[in-house]
């Protein structure tokens, strides 16, 4: 069974409530997880599977809570080869930057050469009421990948 760090960037809490749902979804399936609401780069194991959630802020900003690792990311050297992840990306359609924190993680990522295990996963909160029904579904596509 895979490890597995989940990283949380919130703002009113729809992220972290996929997060738990998700988590809680893959321990009962065997698999081991620990969530980080503030991460920094250091704190993630490149040897555990990494699911990033993050809501969007601003003009499409990433929560302040995850920004921390963002700007690690950003700064990274040497690459992340070998480094395998999954993103969910929240956002709400009506504005500007629809899924720009998720979209700016994913690129940091793919930039550094960390591997998409799947493509990345849009909740845009004007259709989904429960984004956690929206990600479990995504979830089940591809975990047995894991």
């Amino acid at each position: 069974m895979a490890e597995i760090d989940i990283l949380v960037g919130t703002v009113y809490g729809s992220a972290m409530l996929v997060a738990e749902t998700l988590s809680d979804h893959l321990q009962a399936e065997g698999h081991v997880c620990r969530i980080f609401d503030e991460a920094e780069l250091e704190d993630i194991d490149a040897s555990r599977f990494l699911l990033l959630i993050s809501a969007t802020t601003g003009q499409g900003d990433i929560p302040p809570n995850l920004l921390p690792f963002a700007s690690s990311l950003a700064d990274r050297a040497p690459y992340m080869k070998g480094w395998r992840y999954a993103l969910i990306a929240m956002g709400d359609s009506s504005y500007e930057h629809f899924c720009g924190a998720g979209r700016q993680l994913d690129g940091l990522l793919q930039e550094l050469a960390a591997e998409a295990l799947v493509p990345r996963l849009e909740i845009d909160a004007t259709v989904e009421d429960e984004p956690e029904v929206a990600a479990m579904a995504w979830l089940k596509t591809w975990e047995n990948k894991l």
